[in-house]
């Protein structure tokens, strides 16, 4: 009997009997490819086999259930164990995506050389590269003499074969999107590849306790390629963020099962690979200038971490009937938010100006918290007066020009204490002076006005 033909959306993964140019359940355009059902030979062979994540065949009481305290394995490299939670979790299945040539395969590389060294053989499994490419990677990065091993392998079956065999401590697959595995026709990095390879990848990781890391390919839209169902499967889904144009790199947590959301990790890329950046915070102020109009500095929160960056502001008189706003590094409607209520509740015309914000550096910041450094860097370019030397700000604004309250303020004004800054203007009621360092002061502000003043010597 023929098989039927099934065509899978590969942004969702709708079914469809026949070809669809939109499809009716998320609406993207042209995202419809063929796939033929698994065959039924395979399916017979594989009807017996046991597919689960726990060691009991049945199901357990759960006050019967013992909690196993594992150790966690580090890197080697102390900003990626931060991301991860505090080191990595055996048995985790860990999924990590970027843009090309951003460095991900690079550290990837650099944390089995150092699990070979220190817990055993590591399977390194590549799709895209050629054990000659990767050792020549090694050698720039001075990988020693280590039981890691390299399969040039997209097969699933076979990788899976090879992992029986070797019974590593580690597993990195770059990447997800080239593997296939035989049960289906369909051509490496559909969904339904995608989707078995993931799934398979899940059992062998939990099955046998064995760290498992998946590389994964960005979209133009810098999502992850790919089924949804990929971010879901994975125990933890990391970003590697950076500016081609600039050294540091920055990993961040989306989803972790084993630590908190949103953690960072800041790198810098050097000739002989990526080196941790202890201290963010010095890296993204070294090169501010000293008492220049337009410049304020933010004290924000990633996680768990406090970071201090630079907001830049530029107005200038427009030329053209139509003002522009630009922004890099914050949400432009939220720039234009800010813009609306500096007029109406500071009185600063800025209908017929030009607004240029930046972040210094390349970070992206996207916590309300930003909003009174934003407001302060461009009523100091309008004025054409620096903020007050010293002076660090965070806080969040409504449309009313109040300043709210924003979480773990006593974190980010010790952050700005250790890096020497003298005064700190936040909202009323952040933080007790009992739990701060001395040597700092506090200036609380309730309005957007206030805030100003307290700022920007007018």
């Amino acid at each position: 009997m023929k098989n039927k033909t099934v065509f899978a959306c590969q942004e969702c993964g709708a079914q469809s009997s026949k070809w669809l140019g939109r499809c009716n359940e998320c609406g993207a355009w042209n995202s419809f490819v063929e796939e033929r059902p698994v065959p039924e030979a395979v399916t017979t062979a594989s009807a017996g086999k046991r597919y689960t994540l726990a060691a009991a065949a049945g199901p357990q009481l759960y006050a019967d259930i013992d909690i196993v305290q594992a150790d966690r394995l580090t890197t080697g490299i102390g900003e990626f164990d931060r991301v991860l939670g505090g080191g990595v979790v055996p048995g985790s299945l860990v999924l990590l995506g970027g843009e090309p040539g951003i460095g991900k395969s690079t550290l990837l590389l650099q944390a089995a050389a150092h699990f070979a060294h220190t817990y055993g053989p590591v399977l390194y499994c590549s799709g895209e590269e050629s054990e000659h490419q990767i050792k020549a990677r090694g050698e720039r990065l001075g990988v020693q003499q280590a039981p890691l091993y390299v399969l040039a392998e997209t097969c699933l079956e076979r990788i899976l074969e090879e992992i029986s065999r070797l019974k590593p401590s580690f597993i990195i697959i770059d990447s997800i999107q080239t593997v296939f595995s035989l049960k289906f026709q369909s051509a490496p990095g559909s969904i339904g590849q995608v989707r078995e390879s993931a799934t398979q990848l899940l059992f062998a990781a939990k099955g046998q306790n064995i760290p498992t890391f998946l590389v994964g390919h960005v979209t133009k839209d810098g999502n992850i390629a790919g089924p949804k169902a990929l971010e879901h499967i994975v125990d933890t889904v990391l970003y590697f963020e950076g500016e081609r144009h600039h050294a540091h790199r920055v990993v961040r947590a989306v989803k972790n099962r084993f630590g908190a959301v949103s953690e960072l990790g800041v790198f810098e890329m050097t000739g002989a690979g990526l080196r941790a950046v202890p201290n963010p915070s010095a890296l993204f102020l070294s090169e501010r200038p000293a008492n220049a109009p337009g410049s304020a500095v933010l004290c924000c929160v990633e996680g768990s971490r406090p970071l201090l960056v630079e907001v830049q502001a530029l107005v200038s008189s427009s030329s053209y009937g139509n003002a522009r706003r630009m922004a890099s590094g914050i949400d432009q409607n939220r720039l234009s938010l800010l813009l609306a209520v500096l007029e109406k509740r500071a009185a600063l015309n800025l209908m017929g100006e030009d607004v240029f914000v930046n972040i210094a550096g390349g970070m992206t910041v996207d916590e309300p918290a930003a909003d009174l450094a934003v407001l302060a860097a461009v009523a100091s370019s309008v004025r054409n007066r620096p903020v007050a030397p010293g002076t660090a700000v965070f806080g969040e604004v409504g449309l009313a020009g109040e300043v709210r309250g924003t979480t773990q303020a006593s974190l980010r004004v010790r952050e700005a204490a250790q890096m020497g800054f003298t005064r700190c203007v936040l909202p009323p009621g952040s933080c007790s002076p009992v739990d701060l360092p001395g040597g700092i002061e506090l200036a609380e502000v309730k309005t957007v006005g206030e805030a100003l003043d307290a700022l920007i010597q007018w």
